[in-house]
């Protein structure tokens, strides 16, 4: 079961302190970071979300397709999933 659905409110969005990707804490507990879990390890990991997150950042950016956005190459996220970041 995966757990990729939109927030129903932005209150509880964290952000990766490593490529900038925004989900829910639980999101990031049972699916891990899209980007970067191969070496975070968040996936059913509270105490790493903790640590590798921050609930701190002001906007958001959706990225739907990276590889072509100026905007996405920009923020230097274009080689990312298509999902959601902090700017």
């Amino acid at each position: 079961m995966s757990m990729e659905t939109v927030p129903k409110e932005l209150r509880g969005l964290r952000a990766c302190l490593v490529c900038s990707l925004v989900k829910t804490f639980d999101q990031f507990e049972f699916d891990g970071c899209d980007n970067c879990d191969e070496f975070l390890r968040m996936k059913n990991n509270k105490d790493n979300v903790f640590d590798c997150t921050s609930s701190n950042f002001d906007g958001m950016i959706a990225a739907m397709s990276p590889e072509d956005s100026w905007v996405c190459k920009w923020q230097r996220i274009n080689r990312f999933c298509k999902d959601q970041y902090q700017i």
